[in-house]
């Protein structure tokens, strides 16, 4: 069976580079085609997390073929994930048929997700609400974060000692939460032509490349994958910055301070090094809230690393407890 996933080797400088042509590519297919959606009647701006880009009258087709959509392009990827680990793949540096099956997949899924939106508009969005979408990538970033303490710990460098299983457990499955995430947010916007959806969708294909590098080498390398965790960075400036509410600053120095108090220490930076960037992090950071004069709002940059810490501190804890509950028993001693 290895034999036959032997694939053809190609270099991690292509498969990155072609990646984010790809995405850029889907990205301007998308700005070029949204003025046909102008036609749509929609919701528009009413209350915070009440998701504008709604129809007023939306219809069965609108919302049948949104969740037809999703489904297909969701299962379709846990299937392939699946048929993937069945073998027990090894890492190597050969694109497979489940690398190229992947791709493929997602190139129909936008191809669909594209037409949907044409001639029915409405996303998932329709139908639940947009703190899910905002929730389920977030919630993948934590996991990554679990996933990566073993090499670069969880603050400041320090090692948590996990339960082995529960790190297990994350790194055996976290394909199927994480192309859940990716492929519902994708699902659940209509293909509109706005800042926020642009550099939106522009994430969202490159995160969904990293699903098509499933068993090869470059899925792991730690410079492509700090990349892919540190673009939520602009992404979440820029989609501020276009919604006028002066949030910006809090998410910027947010994502940032999760660059310096985690990220950074799986990069092999000398003690020096990480000592600069804390000093120019803080300085920065002040600088920029004075000449803002938000000075009393600084406080808000702790809001991300104290979310994303809780989040990993309950994940664990319910895993503690249905593991407890659950789990092997250990022996008694005799």
């Amino acid at each position: 069976m290895e034999a036959q996933q032997q694939g053809r080797t190609v270099s991690l400088g292509q498969l990155y580079v072609s990646g984010i042509l790809l995405s850029a590519g889907l990205t301007t297919i998308i700005a070029l085609t949204a003025g046909g959606l102008a036609g749509f009647n929609t919701i528009g701006p009413t209350v915070p997390f009440a998701y504008p880009w709604r129809l007023k009258d939306p219809t069965f087709w609108s919302h049948a073929t949104a969740w037809l959509g999703y489904a297909f392009h969701n299962i379709g990827a846990w299937l392939i994930i699946a048929a993937a680990r069945r073998n027990r793949t090894r890492f190597s540096g050969n694109v497979r048929w489940f690398n190229v099956g992947m791709l493929s997949l997602h190139v129909v899924g936008f191809v669909l997700h594209w037409l949907q939106s044409r001639f029915f508009y409405d996303g998932l969005a329709q139908d639940v609400p947009e703190i899910t979408a905002l929730g389920s990538v977030a919630l993948m970033l934590m996991i990554v974060l679990i996933l990566e303490t073993p090499r670069r710990g969880l603050i400041f460098g320090k090692k948590v000692k996990f339960h082995k299983r529960f790190l297990q457990i994350c790194k055996e499955y976290h394909g199927y939460l994480f192309i859940w995430a990716l492929i519902y947010t994708f699902w659940y916007h209509p293909m509109e032509g706005t800042m926020g959806h642009l550099i939106g969708f522009f994430y969202m294909f490159v995160l969904l490349g990293q699903s098509t590098l499933l068993f090869h080498r470059a899925h792991l390398n730690k410079w492509w994958t700090l990349s892919l965790e540190m673009l939520v960075l602009p992404h979440g400036v820029l989609v501020a910055i276009h919604q006028g509410k002066g949030l910006w600053p809090m998410f910027g120095f947010g994502f940032g301070a999760m660059f310096v108090l985690t990220q950074i220490h799986g990069l092999g930076f000398r003690t020096w090094t990480r000592r600069l960037w804390y000093l120019g992090f803080v300085v920065g950071t002040v600088a920029v809230y004075a000449a803002l004069g938000r000075l009393s709002k600084i406080h808000e940059i702790t809001r991300i690393p104290v979310l994303d810490y809780l989040v990993v501190g309950l994940l664990y804890v319910v895993f503690l407890g249905v593991y407890k509950l659950f789990g092997p028993k250990e022996p008694k001693p005799t």
